[in-house]
């Protein structure tokens, strides 16, 4: 077969799979559960479980969100906060607004033991000190909660009879790096994952989860091992939900726009060290993610690439593309036009993420906040 023709039937290929890829992004855009306002959740304890590791800059402003939302709550809360090592006041300005509200209870963490992240150390020391029952409401430093966040969330959980569900904050996205990456989160999951069909399956592969503002029952959640079950995993979030499944409850991912927004990383280095912590493990080992990002490379940038050589079923399948990216970002609150146009371009700084994850991992050289990863997987 000639180089020409092979090229043709790749782009062809390229272009039903982004049909493919529009078409359940719109399903999933119609189908999505997302919290209510205004929704009654019922009086029982909350526990809201705060790691916070040098948090000095987004302390204040997510635990004044927190309380504001704490408010609502029908019945008991406890907001207990972990500092973990922090060395930057964090512990003093946590202290400081304990002082002054006798929800928040701050923990001293201690350093993770061998065989556990920092992270999912952090949070089975949170939740150990939490009510025994009720709802564990997991929620990251950098979260700024709507005032309605935890009511219409934990009546989405108790209405569908779910044990866990993750509100998937609005992301904030700034500057290019930002504005090219952060999308691809919800995106990520709109275009490949059938939500009517996760949300009842029991199957572990069907799962997403965002560890940034996560509900889960607490019995269910010890049942399921905790956070014990995902000690050293990169991507614990997604652990913990197929852990919940494996233990035979139920969980899913909901639309969070409107309950929480969340700036994760501020700027190209910032973006770089977080995916790269990461990306390695996103579709279960290098090799999987290596296979997913190939596949992602045909189904969005070669037909962006046949339509820059007069190629209409590349145009086609570049708009297909372009047109996913849009609903979604039109889902979740994101930024549409003109950033879904640059969609190829995010997808290929995605591999070339993806690909720098794999080989810091290979050369040992993965870091998060100060701290080696070691032994992850």
């Amino acid at each position: 077969m000639r180089l020409a023709d092979l090229g043709r039937r790749a782009t062809a290929l390229g272009t039903a799979l982004s049909f493919a890829s529009l078409g359940l992004t719109i399903d999933n855009v119609l189908r999505v559960r997302r919290p209510s306002r205004g929704t009654v959740a019922e009086a029982e304890p909350l526990s809201v479980l705060i790691p916070m590791r040098n948090e000095a800059s987004t302390a204040s402003r997510c635990l004044t969100a927190v309380l504001e939302a704490a408010d609502r709550w029908p019945g008991p809360v406890r907001v207990l906060v972990l500092d973990d090592e922090s060395d930057d006041g964090t512990g003093a300005l946590v202290a400081e607004m304990a002082g002054r509200d006798r929800r928040i209870e701050v923990i001293a963490g201690s350093p993770p033991p061998p065989g556990w992240l920092g992270k999912s150390w952090a949070c089975r020391q949170l939740a150990d000190a939490a009510f025994p029952y009720g709802v564990l409401a997991f929620l990251d430093a950098d979260v700024v909660l709507e005032p309605h966040a935890f009511t219409s969330s934990a009546a989405l959980l108790r209405s569908l009879g779910l044990d866990l569900l993750s509100p998937y904050p609005r992301q904030i996205a700034n500057g290019a790096a930002e504005r090219l990456l952060q999308p691809l989160l919800q995106w990520s999951w709109l275009s490949t994952l059938p939500l009517g069909v996760a949300e009842n399956s029991s199957r572990t592969s069907l799962s997403a989860a965002n560890g940034q503002f996560l509900l889960v029952d607490a019995v269910t959640y010890r049942q399921a091992g905790g956070h014990e079950a995902v000690r050293d995993v990169v991507l614990e979030d997604i652990a913990l939900l197929r852990a919940v499944k494996a233990a035979g409850g139920r969980g899913i991912v909901a639309e969070g726009s409107e309950v929480a927004t969340c700036r994760m990383y501020d700027g190209w280095r910032e973006v770089r060290a977080g995916y790269r912590k990461s990306l390695w493990s996103a579709f279960g080992s290098p090799a999987g993610t290596g296979a997913v990002t190939a596949g992602l490379c045909l189904t969005y940038v070669l037909p962006a690439l046949a339509a820059l050589a007069g190629s209409r079923v590349g145009a086609v399948g570049y708009l297909a593309g372009v047109a996913s990216r849009a609903v979604s970002a039109g889902c979740t609150g994101g930024r549409a036009w003109p950033d879904a146009l640059a969609h190829p371009i995010s997808v290929l700084l995605f591999a070339a993420l993806a690909a720098d994850s794999s080989l810091a991992r290979r050369k040992g050289e993965l870091r998060w906040k100060g701290r080696v990863l070691e032994g992850v997987r």
